[in-house]
């Protein structure tokens, strides 16, 4: 089973890209983030053409995720646990049925937390990832195959940077953003493209602005993460790099995951 997660960064002007995209990668899941619509205008029918079940948690002009699968959904639940304050479309977890079990998905935009000296600011990214880490803490009592999968808006080490040095003060690369990232391991997720490979430049996200993709000046901020019971089956891993450089690009990147995993 193909599982994958792709920041659209505008879900309205990127139909026609992420439709080609789908037919040639035939995803059975994917996870998408910054879809910047309410629900009742996300292009639902475009996508349920080619085969995929809908499920979305949209929000006007910001934010959003969705979920789209070519096996039904059992159960959706939208908003991350943890603060009914928080009314931000940031997290989309949906159930769906394999053999002999199910599976578990979260489509997951984490907050970008900048500039890191906005307390305000950098205090929501890191109270969100406690939330996140304290449902994925839960989620492992299940013992169910789990891929929380999305845009992190988390560097996970200087590997995962084209430059380093340029981004120490960022909030996507502050040692305590890296410590929180830190946690979803230590409490036995595994990083599916850091299990696939451990090559420098790959990257998921490139800017639009100063020729950031034809320099290569990306960062890796899009991640699979797997539970045990999903790390045991991955078989394989990869980021598709070429659709920065198509029509009407994102600036992130699909990146997907292949499990041993049977529908049932």
């Amino acid at each position: 089973m193909r599982i994958a997660t792709f920041n659209v960064n505008s879900i309205k002007q990127r139909v026609e890209p992420l439709k080609t995209w789908l037919k040639e990668r035939e995803p059975d899941i994917v996870c998408l983030q910054e879809i910047k619509c309410v629900d009742d205008a996300f292009p639902r029918a475009e996508f349920e053409g080619l085969g995929y079940n809908v499920a979305v948690h949209g929000q006007k002009t910001y934010n959003g995720v969705a979920v789209l699968s070519k096996l039904p959904f059992d159960d959706v639940t939208p908003r991350l646990p943890g603060d009914d304050t928080d009314d931000h479309a940031r997290y989309l977890e949906a159930v769906i049925s394999i053999k002999n079990g199910v599976l578990r998905v979260a489509s997951i935009y984490l907050p970008n937390g900048n500039p890191a000296n906005d307390e305000r600011k950098y205090g929501f990214k890191l109270a969100w990832m406690d939330r996140l880490a304290a449902r994925a803490r839960e989620l492992l009592a299940t013992e169910e195959p789990i891929v929380l999968a999305g845009d992190y808006n988390v560097i996970p080490t200087p590997n995962d940077v084209y430059a380093p040095e340029q981004w120490l003060t960022d909030a996507l690369f502050l040692p305590t953003t890296r410590a929180k990232f830190r946690v979803f391991e230590t409490l036995g997720y595994v990083d599916a493209i850091r299990a696939a490979s451990d090559s420098k430049e790959l990257y998921t996200f490139w800017d639009y602005q100063g020729g950031a993709f034809q320099k290569n000046n990306g960062i890796r901020i899009d991640h699979l993460m797997l539970s045990p019971q999903a790390a045991d089956r991955l078989a394989q891993a990869g980021i598709d790099k070429d659709m920065r450089a198509r029509e009407k690009p994102s600036d992130h990147v699909p990146v997907w995951v292949d499990l041993n995993v049977e529908a049932r």
